[in-house]
């Protein structure tokens, strides 16, 4: 069977829904980091609160606390890298025994698709996955990186250094929680384009809801209105 063969297995919907998929994932990645002033999402407000921190750290002698905290994030940073390494070789091995699959999948369709058709749409799922990994591993690192230059800052607030190493801390806490929000929202549309083996309508449902869930929770949560309390924001 050749390439365009196996391309014409696939129906201008399924192309659709794949498409609607990964241009949903970088839309909504690009919304969240970059929102409008008027209504800051809660990953641009938790950046703020993440500057505050650095801060506060330079007023304490004693940052146990911060070290605590610091190393909570890189656990929960490495508890999902894990998970979604693991879930990687679940569906390797489904790749790998597609008979099985193939079986269950057309007792839910009534769809007797060839195997190519099952482990192509497995495949988007084992790339999302992927990525989410990738950016988990380099976010679990990053926060490695600030913890090193949490430990670098002067415990004396008049030292010139003290500013420059707290907000390099800072900028580089942000930049390890935008990989984490990134790799999370890889495994948010990774659970949705499973719905793919169902039917592409079905990727289409899936995608919408994945959108909207992650649109309310990071523009229309309770969680934000707490972050807005106070600081003059439009609520």
């Amino acid at each position: 069977m050749t390439f365009l063969d196996r391309i014409g297995l696939f129906g201008p919907l399924d192309f659709g829904a794949l498409g609607l998929l990964l241009t949903a994932l970088i839309a909504v990645g690009l919304l969240i980091e970059n929102p409008p002033s008027s209504r800051p999402s809660v990953s641009a407000l938790m950046a703020d609160v993440r500057r505050e921190w650095m801060h506060q750290m330079t007023l304490r002698e004693a940052r146990i606390f911060d070290a605590q905290m610091l190393s909570t994030l890189r656990q929960g940073t490495g508890f999902f890298a894990s998970a979604s390494l693991i879930t990687i070789g679940g569906v390797l091995a489904a790749l790998g025994n597609t008979e099985q699959l193939i079986g269950v999948a057309e007792d839910f369709t009534l769809d007797a698709a060839p195997a190519i058709v099952w482990e192509a749409k497995l495949l988007v799922t084992l790339l999302l996955l992927t990525n989410a990994f990738l950016k988990l591993v380099w976010s679990h690192r990053l926060f490695g990186y600030c913890s090193a230059l949490m430990g670098a800052v002067p415990n004396d607030p008049k030292d010139p250094l003290t500013k420059r190493r707290s907000s390099q801390a800072a900028e580089i806490n942000i930049t390890a929680a935008r990989g984490f929000n990134r790799g999370l929202r890889a495994l948010y549309f990774s659970l949705a384009s499973t719905a793919w083996l169902l039917s592409a309508e079905a990727l289409i449902i899936a995608t919408l809801v994945t959108v909207a869930i992650l649109a309310r929770r990071e523009f229309a949560s309770r969680s934000r209105l707490v972050l807005l309390e106070g600081i003059g924001t439009e609520k």
